[in-house]
């Protein structure tokens, strides 16, 4: 099935960050945003600006895959249908906005432990803020190089 870029948007915010809250789910928007619009690196390269390049890349967000680590997935984009919550974020996010702290952010990922670590995914992010079980990295002068 061929979602529009709001169903997509709130679809990934849902299965990555339902239970993190609207602030969860905003900083989620907000690297998912970042991602189409930055202007260099693997990102601009991969997606060019293109919503659905950025979400289905390959290895880059667990729900947008049916098979993980050899199993089925069972929390995808399409396994549970999104609230008008995550609409009305997809909203808040496709008409530009994001929250300030996290501007630059271009990954996230929970860690399961209460810190989080300096670098990530290599040393091409670096930790800029967590949020709830998240840890947000925004872009080391590496990331220009990927």
């Amino acid at each position: 099935m061929a979602y529009s870029a709001r169903e997509l948007l709130a679809r990934i915010i849902k299965c990555e960050a339902g239970g993190e809250g609207e602030r969860g789910m905003k900083a989620v928007a907000t690297t998912v945003m970042n991602r189409v619009h930055v202007p260099y690196g693997e990102y601009q390269r991969v997606g060019q600006g293109d919503l659905r390049k950025i979400i289905f890349q390959e290895g880059q967000f667990d729900c947008a895959t049916s098979i993980l680590g050899g199993r089925t997935n069972p929390q995808t984009i399409w396994a549970s249908p999104p609230e008008g919550i995550h609409y009305e974020i997809a909203d808040w996010a496709l008409a530009g906005n994001k929250l300030y702290t996290l501007d630059e952010t271009l990954w996230y990922f929970n860690p399961f432990i209460p810190t989080c670590q300096t670098y990530f995914p290599s040393e091409v992010g670096v930790i800029q803020n967590r949020i709830r079980e998240h840890c947000f990295y925004d872009p080391t002068s590496y990331y220009a190089e990927t």
